[in-house]
């Protein structure tokens, strides 16, 4: 063995340094082929016994990729059936160097035996080794490289063969005349045997346009003129955010600019994907419209019958524009960053052929094209596809499928699309994280009692929903000196199980939050932790961290401390639990006055926090009873709130905002704190005018007014109007974020929600990694613990923050989604009537809210591609007559509810009014007698009551 210094100079005369970078080049790198007699032998995955797949070759053989395989087809790479690969360290580090997701999928695979993967250090072997030349761009340079490594392999084992893959023409040409044997990715596949699920997986990103004859789509223009108009000012960049209601509509957030810039149509969309990174050009203000009032779904299969789409933009612009809802108007002219990702979905029916159209569930992503040769398999499964390119011949963008997840309508499927398309991390706990956890039986030692303050007398007790097990908080409650109480709320202490830097605190870290699904938890933290050892259980000694103030009657705070502790919660009680504690006046156990001393104080920090501004919004959620056996939904109901609810959102309040005053006035610079954005005036634009209708005056200027404006808007006979309209200023608000408190100015630390000038979250640790962070920062404010160099890099917080905030919102979109399979699922083969309100006029449609089941749906007013010849739309109004019938917003109404699933992947609920009657498009009541058909199929046979159907659904389960 030998090693030799590679010198590369530069240097000049003057005052300019050398700078000298050192390559080490060696003589001992083995080649990793079993059969070799020369190298000095290493563990390799490499196979003597591989069973030859290609047909092009008579013999086994080995395969060296480029980088640009790898990139590009790793979906293709995932197959089992391609085996004996030689990965050069070259391309190893520039797919690292440019996609770290593939990089980790890459390296998994190598670490796999069965694979038969090898990694070549070709970079600092002494044969294949080659200097870079002085002009030689970087591309060039590791083509160069891969291709004397491959020559090298040749000659070292001439009675091998080995084949370069690679989609470079000019890099196969030179590797042609070079006598390297090279195929691209397409040629080898489709020369494998039993190869169309390999052939599915191909990505397509060279799309041949010779046979179209028409462009769809306007073409982009290039980067230099896109980052020319962005510079002077004529162009702007932003981010594409797709229409759910209607495909032919998007808006464009650019930073520079107040309100989103509208982009309406095929070349206005211009081919950009929700999330996209886009450049737009904005129209002179003469031609800026207000966004469609109508509702519009793409529902096209053929891939030039575009004379639907024609009639759908020629409706888009019949639809009339609101002088006071103009909005920057303009297109889309070219990409800078595609933010395509894996998305789940299924297949469109009605097709034929290798060609199919591939539905994502996501409504924001258009339908994507793909090559199968196995549709009729895949009909019947969840899938994942990935977008390879869109071509502005395509009406959709091209892509191909990745894998299947399972039988459509399977809850275990369903759960699957639910965390996936919502990039929610939910593998397994590794070993590295498992390790980090304590060795069971864990007990309380005499050492862990002197470093805590053992509060294990007191009278605590936490309170949480059904069913509860990641119980993170709990509270006490006794009366001190004259009149006055200690209230404590105690935070069961993750971050003493938890070491920054360990894998438990990354894996922690990267998943930042738990997600809640309807019958499933991901946990961030493993279960040993979270339902037991963190878990603050009654009877069962904890660690804790609390907060403890000492209040007067009146709920003002004399005091407040901070410190480690030791606890034996002496009850775990639900919410309605607690409520009938409290209640039953023949209780005056410690726990039940302890209760009741909390009830009392949280009421009054609630009429304060009220009397400041703070706000009181409302969001229908539901909670779904599911059958322990089956795990199907059996109702679906509003959830219940109690005092006892209020009263534990006040403390935990309170610890959140008394926390955040202690940990920026110790670290100014890097504590973590939550800020609720004040939204932009032109936000509460639809509350503004639904208060108009109404002849309600919204006051917008401020959080206070707001909330003096919603707590007056009542009126005697619609009682739900006040919720309603709470619902609607919800959707006006901006979503609240973690920040690193160095980041900003202290006037934006502001929560406008809460209306309080500081907040945090200190109170679930168990569930959400920030809390963890606060902790952190809080032990050391106590000197409980000692700060490491990651806590106080504001950099490296606000990266974290960045995280968090991501992680958070993909959560509870996650949560969101879970609910409305599960309520599908509830509905299915039911025919209710229900009362619902009104709280959209659109052009073509009515949406309803129903609010026994949290759900907002769509009453369209004629059938697709027709107008309605009943109703008259009034836009100044916001109304729909019909006769002598007018419906406003919030208008009450009840509506017949049933599920179609016509459409597997986008089942939706099909309303028809009931009342008010309206001759001609209303029904009759369910509870009435219909004539039924004895002469229809049973599928259109209507049931003639609800008891009936009751009954049915009774028997059924």
């Amino acid at each position: 063995m030998f090693t030799t210094k590679a010198f590369i100079k530069k240097s000049k005369i003057g005052h300019f340094l050398k700078n000298v970078r050192e390559h080490y080049i060696r003589d001992d790198i083995f080649c990793g082929v079993p059969s070799c007699e020369t190298c000095h032998p290493v563990e390799s995955h490499l196979s003597s016994t591989y069973k030859n797949v290609c047909c092009l070759f008579k013999y086994n053989h080995y395969l060296i990729l480029d980088t640009n395989v790898i990139l590009d087809q790793m979906d293709v790479l995932d197959e089992p059936i391609l085996e004996n690969i030689i990965i050069l360290h070259t391309v190893l580090k520039e797919v690292k160097h440019r996609s770290l997701p593939i990089y980790k999928r890459l390296q998994s695979i190598i670490d796999n035996p069965s694979r038969h993967f090898y990694v070549f250090t070709n970079d600092h072997h002494k044969d294949t080794y080659v200097k870079q030349d002085d002009k030689e761009l970087i591309n060039d340079y590791n083509d160069r490289l891969i291709r004397k490594s491959c020559s090298w392999y040749m000659k070292h084992l001439p009675g091998e063969i080995f084949v370069l893959l690679s989609n470079d023409a000019k890099n196969r040409a030179i590797a042609l005349a070079e006598g390297i044997p090279t195929l691209t990715i397409k040629d080898y596949i489709e020369s494998v045997k039993d190869n169309s699920v390999l052939l599915d997986k191909l990505a397509k990103k060279d799309i041949h346009v010779e046979t179209y004859t028409k462009d769809i789509f306007p073409p982009h223009l290039s980067n230099v003129e896109l980052l020319t108009g962005v510079k002077n000012g004529k162009l702007h960049q932003g981010t594409f955010r797709a229409s759910k209601d209607n495909f032919l509509e998007g808006f464009v957030n650019v930073d520079s600019l107040e309100d989103p810039v509208l982009v309406q149509g095929r070349s206005g969309l211009n081919r950009a994907v929700n999330g996209d990174i886009v450049v737009v050009e904005i129209f002179d203000k003469k031609e800026w419209v207000s966004p469609s009032d109508i509702v519009l779904e793409d529902e096209g299969v053929a891939e030039e019958g575009i004379d639907e789409i024609e009639l759908k933009e020629r409706e888009l612009k019949r639809s009339k524009k609101i002088k006071e809802e103009i909005k920057p108007t303009g297109k889309v002219v070219g990409i800078i960053r595609r933010k395509w990702r894996q998305y789940c979905g299924i297949l469109q029916g009605g097709m034929d052929g290798v060609y199919q159209l591939f539905v994502p569930s996501d409504r924001s992503i258009p339908k994507i094209r793909i090559e199968t040769r196995q549709a009729d398999f895949l009909r019947t499964q969840k899938l994942i596809v990935t977008i390879d390119s869109w071509p502005r011949h395509s009406r959709y963008p091209h892509g191909h499928f990745v894998r299947a997840l399972g039988k459509i309508g399977d809850q275990t499927t369903e759960n699957e699309v639910v965390l996936l398309e919502h990039d929610v991390p939910h593998s397994q706990f590794s070993e590295e994280v498992l390790a980090c956890l304590p060795k069971l039986p864990w007990i309380i030692t005499e050492k862990d009692v002197k470093k805590r303050v053992d509060i294990r007398h007191l009278d605590i007790c936490s309170v949480d929903p059904p069913g509860c097990t990641d119980i993170d908080d709990a509270l006490h409650c006794r009366p001190i000196g004259n009149d006055g109480f200690e209230v404590g709320v105690h935070i069961a202490d993750v971050a003493h199980f938890i070491r920054p830097g360990t894998a438990i605190d990354k894996e922690a870290a990267s998943r930042a939050t738990t997600v809640y699904l309807v019958n499933k938890r991901i946990d961030m933290v493993p279960e040993l932790l979270s339902s037991n050892l963190c878990s603050l259980r009654g009877g069962e000694e904890r660690f804790a961290f609390s907060c403890v103030w000492e209040m007067d009657a009146n709920a003002n705070i004399l005091n407040t401390r901070f410190h480690k502790s030791i606890i034996k919660s002496k009850a775990s009680f639900t919410y309605e639990e607690a409520q009938m504690t409290i209640d039953d006046k023949s209780k005056n156990d410690p726990i039940a006055m302890s209760l009741r001393g909390l009830n009392k104080l949280a009421k009054i920090l609630k009429k304060r926090r009220l009397e400041n501004g703070a706000l009181v919004l409302a969001s229908p959620e539901v909670k779904i009873h599911m059958d322990s056996e089956t795990m199907e939904p059996l109702d679906v109901e509003v959830k219940k709130l109690f005092e006892t609810n209020s009263m534990v959102e006040e403390f935990m309040l309170l610890a959140n905002i008394s926390v955040a005053e202690k940990i920026l006035d110790e670290f100014p610079e890097c504590a973590m704190l939550r800020r609720h954005p004040t939204p932009p005036s032109t936000n509460f634009d639809p509350l503004i005018k639904a208060g108009r209708h109404l002849g309600l005056d919204i006051n917008v200027e401020c959080g206070k007014n707001l909330a003096q404006s919603l707590d007056e808007a009542t009126k005697p006979e619609n009682p739900y109007l006040n919720t309603m309209l709470r619902i609607l200023a919800t959707r006006c608000m901006l979503q609240a974020v973690y920040f690193a408190s160095g980041t900003l100015q202290k006037e934006e630390y502001y929560h406008y929600g809460l209306a309080v000038p500081l907040y945090t979250h200190f109170t679930s640790p168990i569930r959400r990694y920030a809390d963890i962070i606060v902790h952190r920062l809080l032990a050391v404010t106590c000197g409980a613990d000692s700060t490491y160099p990651d806590l106080l890099d504001k950099q490296k917080s606000t990266e974290l923050c960045q995280n968090l905030n991501y992680r958070n919102r993909m959560a509870q979109y996650a949560g969101r989604a879970s609910v409305a399979f599960n309520t599908h699922l509830f509905f299915k083969g039911k025919l209710q009537d229900e009362e619902g309100y009104v709280l959209h006029i659109r052009k073509n449609a009515l949406q309803i809210l129903i609010p026994k089941y949290g759900l907002e749906c769509t009453l369209y007013l004629a059938k697709k591609g027709e107008s309605s010849n009943i109703f008259e739309y009034n836009e100044e109004e916001q109304s729909q007559k019909a006769g002598n019938i007018t419906l406003h917003a919030f208008d009450p109404v009840k509506v017949r509810l049933s599920l179609d699933s016509n459409n597997i992947q986008h089942e939706k609920f099909v309303l028809q009014l009931v009342s008010p009657y309206i001759e001609g498009f209303s029904v009759q009541p369910l509870g009435e007698s219909m004539e039924v058909d004895p002469d229809k199929p049973a599928s259109e046979k209507k049931r003639k009551s609800k008891s009936e159907s009751h009954v049915k659904n009774k028997k059924k389960n």
